[in-house]
């Protein structure tokens, strides 16, 4: 019995001090010497002061920024509690909340008459989609511009402006980081107060 427990423990310690203790910190060190801003969660900062991530989405309900996705997680875009309400098709919450989303939006955006785009009524899996379809930014355009005080056309191109591309030209969908085109919106075009 013990010619086989002192090996086990010996292989138990030898990995634990292996994968557990080596190998990360081989890990997180790569992964801070090339990747210093993604390892370090891609923070963003204004003046100085942390205002958000570039990798998780952000509650904006004021008439004079672009307003993300909807979220499942937690009280809205709740790192702790990433994920998906996982109601089907079917489920009438879902369809419950759909149609209040999009009245809500029709009320917020009354200068918008086309189909609401899909992603600004359907939340992202993981409920911390920090991105938007350029179509739902374009759609919330009238709003934003009314609310600052300028020609439509402007928030239009800046827009246009923070549009990112598909990865490596095929990869993904065109994208807009809502965290991103607000502080182009505020910096650019200051809201008035």
């Amino acid at each position: 019995m013990l010619q086989q427990f002192w090996p086990a423990v010996r292989i138990t310690l030898v990995l634990t001090v292996l994968t557990g203790m080596l190998y990360p910190a081989l890990v997180t060190g790569i992964a801070q010497a090339i990747f210093h801003q993604q390892a370090n969660g891609s923070l963003i900062e204004v003046n100085g002061k942390v205002v958000g991530s570039e990798l998780i989405g952000q509650k904006f309900s004021k008439p004079e920024y672009f307003q993300g996705r909807p979220s499942a997680a937690g009280d809205g875009y709740d790192a702790a509690n990433s994920g998906a309400s996982n109601f089907g098709p079917t489920n009438q919450k879902l369809v419950d909340r759909i149609k209040a989303d999009s009245e809500k939006f029709r009320k917020e955006n009354p200068d918008f008459s086309g189909p609401i785009p899909a992603d600004l009524l359907t939340a992202s899996a993981s409920g911390l989609d920090p991105d938007l379809s350029p179509a739902s930014a374009a759609a919330q355009v009238p709003r934003v511009a009314k609310a600052r005080g300028i020609a439509p056309a402007q928030v239009q191109e800046l827009v246009e402006r923070s549009t990112q591309a598909r990865q490596l030209g095929f990869l993904g969908e065109p994208r807009v980081n809502v965290l991103k085109l607000n502080l182009a919106l505020d910096s650019t075009y200051p809201a008035k107060r």
